[in-house]
Formats: structure tokens, sequence, C-alpha cells
């Protein structure tokens, strides 16, 4: 990326990237043809530039999905850095944004799912379902992620989403070793999870 536009996101200057624009219309466009890029949106996301963010996604929208090399999309770096106004910017933008996945497959979801955040884990469900759905590289489901790292609030949360709208089959679905999300939680010795949520 153009070190100028780079310093612009870091600052989160709206201004100045307008004035970046008129000189050089096309310079988002040469960062979405690069596959796997530092995009202004990654930036502006560890800086938490979220109105300089949200302006990015509104002009090029597909620079949201990009990962950069380290294999995050501006969506993971914004809820690594606890960026919310960010994260709920980008999600009312594109709600597909959640099932973008990340190195290991780690959508958003599972990334909420691992670090106890249940409010916005059940935000996330709200918005687009369907990432309930998505499977990690492990063939791990959002449920298994939760019960391995012991979020047993969002754990439970991800279980009364899956009865409330009838999914509760994903409940059975198994990682690569086989394990459904109940072997998960009797192994890891998470009985609070297993008896509270498995009848």
């Amino acid at each position: 990326m153009d070190e100028q536009l780079r310093t612009i996101a870091g600052y989160g200057d709206v201004d100045a990237l307008y004035t970046k624009l008129a000189d050089d219309p096309y310079i988002l466009d040469r960062i979405d043809y690069i596959p796997i890029v530092d995009t202004p949106l990654h930036v502006a996301a560890i800086a938490g530039r979220t109105q300089f963010a949200m302006e990015v996604a509104n002009l090029k929208p597909s620079l949201a999905c990009k990962l950069n090399h380290m294999g995050l999309s501006p969506l993971h770096l914004a809820l690594q850095h606890k960026c919310i106004k960010m994260v709920r910017g980008l999600i009312r933008i594109n709600s597909q944004l959640i099932r973008v996945k990340a190195k290991g497959m780690i959508t958003p979801l599972h990334y909420l799912a691992q670090n106890e955040d249940a409010d916005l884990l059940a935000e996330f469900l709200s918005a687009c379902p369907s990432s309930i759905e998505d499977t990690t590289v492990r063939c791990e489901t959002a449920v298994h992620v939760a019960i391995r790292n012991g979020s047993i609030r969002c754990f439970k949360v991800l279980v009364g989403w899956l009865r409330r709208v009838d999914k509760e089959d994903v409940l059975n679905w198994k990682d690569e070793d086989g394990n459904t999300a109940l072997h998960t939680a009797v192994s890891s010795g998470q009985t609070e999870a297993s008896l509270d949520c498995f009848p």
C-alpha cells in the first residue's frame, strides 16, 4: 500500500483520503486487485479509526473481506483491538463479514466464542444467523470453540440460539477428531455445560 495512504489511514484523516482519491481515483482498486494485502481498513482497524474505516468500507466494500499477510480481515483486527464501534459499523455495512474466514478458517463468530463476549456474540448471531454453520479448519463449530476455551457464557448463548432457531443438529456436528460439542464438554471437564445444555 502507498505509504502516504497508510499514514492517512493511521491518523484516520477522511479529508486527506478524499484528496488522495482526487489525485488517484484508482488507488483503492489497485489495492483490491492484490489477493493478500494490508488495506487502509486493516490500518484503521489497528489504530481504532472507526469513521475512516466506515468511509473506506463504503467506497470499496470488497476491501472489508481482504485478509492481510497475517491471515486476518479488518473485522478480525477490530475485534482483537476491541474497537467495538468499528465492529458494529462494519457489520451494519455488510453482515456477511461475520462469515469471513481468517487463518485457520476462524470467523469473527469463532473469535467471539473463544473470548467470552457473549453479548456481541448474540448480536452477530442476530445479524448473520447462517454464521452458526461455519466451521474452522479443524471442523469445529463455534460451539466446539466455546467449550474448548471454557467460555461457558458464550456456549450457553450459542446453545440457546440453536434451540430458538431449531438448528440443534449443529450440536451433533463432529470436529476433525470425531467429537461433538458434548464429547468436547465432557472430555474437557465442562460439567456445567454438559449438564445445563445437553439434556
